[in-house]
């Protein structure tokens, strides 16, 4: 496979995979679908079906019949096991990584906000003293103020109350949107990083529309 993005590599994996077991339970996607009221009902009903996410629900809503044949689905059982042997982890490992349940949103000065930036301060700033802090504070302040930047809380909503998992950070130079982002260490290796980039790429893109993203992490 000439691909060599991780992350695209894992999309294409996880639909794959969920096309797999929708041919695998035909006839229980295709009565899901038959009794739904609508586009946005069966994609509904298949996510909930198949255990997967919108997206891939949405590529099995779109299959074509034609793909419905043995030799199809020995296809994409051979493109799964090509996929396979290139990514290096898939969401069984990192659960966390396809981004459901998951948020960005505009940094506040929310107590529990300042204490993450505290956190990401004193690890990759080595001071995460207050006057540290209320630094990077009114850094990230001016450049928003000005449009220059804009910095994101990233969120797990899968619980009760939102758990703040790190940020992405977004600075325009020129033409150019650096992306950088920092996951808190307890939240590292279960797919948070992989999730906040790709949403932060869809975010910043409509921040600075026009701007090409340069990805540079840790932040």
């Amino acid at each position: 496979m000439a691909t060599t993005n991780h992350d695209q590599v894992l999309d294409r994996r996880e639909v794959a995979a969920a096309l797999l077991r929708a041919l695998e339970r035909r006839h229980e996607v295709l009565d899901a679908i038959v009794e739904s009221n609508d586009r946005a009902a069966a994609i509904a009903a298949i996510g909930s079906l198949l255990d997967t996410t919108d997206f891939c629900a949405e590529a099995v809503l779109a299959l074509p019949l034609g793909r419905l044949t043995k030799a199809e689905r020995k296809k994409i059982r051979a493109e799964l096991d090509d996929l396979d042997a290139v990514v290096k982890w898939t969401t069984d490992s990192r659960p966390y990584a396809t981004g459901e349940h998951f948020r960005l949103r505009p940094i506040s000065e929310d107590p529990a906000d300042i204490e993450l930036l505290k956190a990401r301060c004193a690890e990759q700033l080595g001071d995460g003293s207050d006057e540290a802090v209320a630094a990077e504070r009114r850094k990230g302040a001016v450049l928003m103020d000005d449009e220059s930047g804009m910095w994101l809380v990233a969120e797990d909503l899968s619980g009760d109350e939102p758990k703040k998992i790190g940020f992405a950070f977004g600075e325009l130079s020129g033409n150019e949107v650096e992306v950088r982002i920092w996951v808190r260490p307890e939240a590292r290796k279960q797919g948070y990083g992989t999730a906040t980039l790709k949403q932060a790429r869809t975010e910043l893109a409509a921040y600075f529309p026009g701007s090409t993203l340069i990805i540079r992490t840790p932040a």
